[in-house]
């Protein structure tokens, strides 16, 4: 496939988006032509199974017709070239679209490859010294990297083509399943079973609101929580208990019993991978990991950061050596740490030659750049900051500690005031994190203000919004730093999930296909299990594993239970909202009634004899409150054109009152 370049003549690199074509051509000057594939431009047919079972589970992949302009203008710009360099991404997906463009190219009767040099070049940030590094140490294709793609466009392809028509039989037409993409519903389902089941529990939190005796302090008052009694765990459970320790503390005196002073270091957090990344902004932000792997898309393509689908935390010594003599100039050597600070990568899969998300240059601050839109300055600002505090110093606090005796009761408080600011010079502390008490002496006597009491019941567990759900599939090595958007999109896509303020609910639909399948094929979808596939990938892309030994030692014993399952599997009933009012078609005559249900394109209301009766309507979701621009329309909920939850005025467009918060939760938390 390769020979070497001992002429100098016009060089082709091949990239895949015009924006990384662009930044190239930007510094690569004359002697480079840069052209974009656009994407993949191979990929499994979406008409039939594409994949040979008796043949090895050889894929039939095939030239995308979409991508017939774009392959034309490959194939030109190969013919003027002598030197061809692949430079798509540095991961598995890149690997194939590099393979697929040499086939491409290869094919063309009237373009010689033999003739032309032709090499694989990679690189983790579009900068002159990467790019010019990366084509100074060519390499080949890797048939490994390559095969873990094919592995898993085969396997992916199979569980859907074989699951997909299950469900149709099973569940209800038009549904389909994903290897991992079920997983991830299954974890959904899940939590909300748990949430369904929980029985709130009550306690109660007591609290003294203490002042300092005969001192000019400025800040002389405290509150001290409850926390022992007769030196046993404080455990209040009812209304009468609680009076019951009000009155006693109500009628103590209050001395300082233990007094306990230390420093407190807190190290920074390691720089960004694709996971903490996304899982920051859905934090701060609410972005989805859609959006916010697009924006990284833009940084990275336009050469302001590394690449963005890493799990790995390591930093390049170059880079570091920057950094840290960024920091001393910058900050002064107190803020620099002692020695480079190196983090461990905690994914077994994650490579050290990959590195974390970092800026490609430290020396380029958000503050002095031309951003093309307020999204793009805010992620680069985190990734900046997040980069830089990693290399910082320590930030320390004095931490105090009180104890507080009131009889049989102990009553604690703690504070803490910062002492060195550190890496949180520029990550500034949180309100939380600092709290001032007054200066109290061990066996000091202390008034009385009030006693606070307050009831409380134990909650569920939280229902996964982004950040949760994406660390939570990490945290079981489920997905890879490429997968975790696309599996959360494909989920809403399919109505198995909604996302309502933030937050994941699992549709009827979702925990029926769940049900089944669970039920059916509970090795299939078990953790695991399908953490352990996910490993399978990694040893392929390694050169450890066949990929052709992995599918088949999967699929003989997964096709056996897809036959079994259909001939014996029983149906699932997709549980539908009954509206309580009567189907305007049947309703008399067959004691027909309306419900909601969830179809390809989100709810509408159809009649509970679906399909015997045909009638459908639109769904309109309403919260019970009047709209408060008009006060004539309802405040009713609606969706973007991109799935995004908003609240608007049911006499649109006549009324254009709008908002993306509930106006009934901001109302209470205001009260």
């Amino acid at each position: 496939m390769y020979t070497s370049c001992l002429v100098k003549f016009m060089n082709l690199i091949i990239v895949e988006s015009p924006t990384k074509a662009k930044t190239l051509s930007s510094f690569l000057g004359k002697d480079y032509s840069v052209e974009a594939t656009m994407g993949h431009i191979k990929d499994l047919p979406k008409s039939k199974l594409g994949v040979n079972i008796e043949n090895n589970f050889e894929p039939d992949y095939q030239v995308l017709e979409r991508q017939g302009k774009t392959i034309s203008s490959l194939i030109s710009a190969a013919k003027k070239a002598k030197c061809i360099y692949l430079a798509t991404d540095p991961d598995r997906e890149g690997e194939a679209i590099s393979k697929h463009v040499y086939e491409v190219l290869n094919a063309n009767e009237n373009l010689s490859l033999s003739k032309k040099v032709v090499k694989r070049i990679v690189f983790h940030e579009i900068t002159k010294p990467a790019v010019e590094e990366a084509i100074a140490h060519p390499r080949e294709v890797d048939s490994s990297l390559v095969d873990a793609q094919i592995a898993r466009r085969v396997l992916d392809r199979l569980v859907g083509y074989k699951l997909s028509p299950l469900l149709w039989k099973k569940v209800r037409r038009g549904l389909s399943a994903g290897r991992v993409q079920s997983v991830a519903v299954r974890l959904i389902v899940e939590r909300e079973n748990e949430i369904e089941k929980f029985v709130p529990k009550e306690y109660w939190e007591i609290a003294s609101e203490l002042a300092v005796k005969n001192k000019d302090v400025k800040e002389n008052k405290f509150l001290a929580m409850l926390i022992k009694i007769n030196d046993k765990k404080a455990q209040i459970h009812s209304k009468e208990e609680a009076e019951k320790v009000v009155s006693d503390l109500s009628n103590s005196e209050y001395i300082v019993s233990d007094l306990k002073k230390k420093e407190i270091k807190k190290s920074p957090y390691p720089p960004f991978t694709t996971s903490t990344m996304t899982q920051a902004a859905a934090r701060l932000w609410g972005w989805s990991a859609k959006k916010t792997m697009t924006i990284a898309q833009r940084l990275y393509e336009n050469g302001l950061i590394t690449y963005h689908r890493t799990d790995s935390t390591n930093i390049a010594s170059i880079a570091l050596d920057a950094l840290r003599n960024f920091i001393n100039k910058k900050f002064g050597e107190n803020y620099l740490s002692f020695s480079p600070r190196i983090y461990k990568t905690k994914s077994k899969s994650a490579q050290e030659a990959h590195e974390a998300i970092r800026p490609t240059d430290v020396d380029l601050q958000f503050k002095n750049y031309n951003f093309q839109s307020s999204d793009l300055k805010k992620l680069y600002e985190l990734i900046w900051k997040r980069f830089v505090a990693c290399q910082m110093s320590e930030c320390i606090f004095n931490q105090t500690t009180i104890d507080v005796a009131a009889g049989k009761y102990l009553l604690r408080t703690s504070g803490a005031v910062m002492k060195f600011d550190g890496w949180r010079k520029i990550i500034p502390i949180t309100k939380d994190e600092e709290f001032v008490l007054p200066q109290v002496d061990k066996g000091e006597a202390l008034n009385l203000i009030k006693v606070h009491s307050k009831q409380k019941f134990t909650q569920p567990p939280a229902r996964y919004n982004e950040a949760s759900l994406i660390k939570t599939l990490e945290s079981l090595e489920i997905g890879r730093p490429s997968t975790y958007a696309p599996i959360i999109s494909t989920i809403q896509a399919r109505n198995y999930v909604e996302k309502k303020e933030g937050k994941f609910f699992a549709t009827p639909v979702g925990k029926a296909v769940n049900e089944f399948l669970v039920k059916n094929f509970p090795d299939t979808f078990e953790y695991g299990f399908t953490a352990s596939m996910e490993d399978n990938l990694d040893k392929v892309a390694e050169g450890k594993l066949n990929w052709r030994d992995g599918i088949k030692k999967f699929y003989f014993p997964f096709e056996k239970k897809v036959k079994s399952v259909e001939k014996n599997g029983q149906r699932v009933k997709i549980e539908t909202e009954k509206l309580g009012k009567a189907c305007p078609e049947c309703g008399v005559k067959n004691k027909g009634e309306l419900v909601i249900r969830v179809g390809r394109f989100g709810k509408f209301i159809s009649c509970s004899r679906f399909p015997e009766c045909k009638y459908t309507a639109k769904y309109v979701e309403k919260i019970d409150l009047e709209c408060p621009k008009c006060g004539e329309g309802e405040v009713i909920v609606k969706k973007t054109a991109k799935g995004r939850t908003f609240f608007g005025c049911s006499r649109y467009p006549d009324c254009d009152w709008a908002s993306w918060k509930n106006p009934i939760k901001d109302e209470a938390s205001s009260v």
